[in-house]
């Protein structure tokens, strides 16, 4: 079986370590484990690994976080993925850092990345958004979800990409509604 495995981020060393990259800090973090490396290819940055007899594709779309259902759709019908085999990997304002949210449907909460996979391929799709907090003054917004981890922040991420792994293992293995019960608000 095949899963589709989406981290949604931003293409460039300046993204690299910003709380908007956790999708692409995920699937880096999976690679690094099954020691793979990624691979440029039609609009994505992908690598393959296998867990419990099953193919997990793990893509960083290279369209910038605005344009990644142009990615997500070309992948769903280039690797002929099941729309309920894809997972897609978020940052989310409204949740508090680290707190996984995992849901089979929603709206795009404001987030653009969201917004134009929901425009390309509809919102009925797994996806884990991950807690990046609020804590910033009016207005600040975009610098923040652009701005760098904290220190802190930063040494608490090892544990919570282990946590979130786990989910998506858990996602391939055991189905996601099993993994909401389990996952959710940990």
């Amino acid at each position: 079986m095949k899963y589709l495995i989406i981290g949604l981020g931003n293409v460039g060393t300046e993204y690299e370590q910003t709380r908007h990259n956790i999708g692409f800090n995920l699937v880096d973090y999976m690679a690094q484990q099954s020691q793979v490396s990624f691979q440029s290819d039609k609009l994505a940055f992908k690598a393959e690994i296998k867990f419990k007899g099953r193919t997990l594709i793990l893509l960083k779309p290279g369209t910038y976080m605005n344009l990644s259902g142009k990615a997500v759709n070309y992948w769903l019908q280039k690797e002929k993925v099941e729309l309920s085999n894809m997972l897609i990997i978020v940052d989310d304002l409204a949740l508090p850092f680290g707190t996984l949210r995992i849901k089979t449907k929603g709206n795009d909460g404001g987030h653009n990345g969201l917004a134009n996979i929901n425009q390309t391929i509809g919102n009925e799709y797994n996806r884990i958004r991950f807690g990046i907090g609020n804590e910033f003054s009016k207005g600040m917004q975009i610098d923040y979800v652009l701005g760098e981890w904290s220190e802190e922040e930063m040494k608490l991420l090892p544990e919570r990409l282990e946590k979130m792994s786990e989910a998506v293992k858990s996602f391939v293995s055991i189905g996601i509604e099993r993994t909401m019960n389990f996952f959710n608000g940990k």
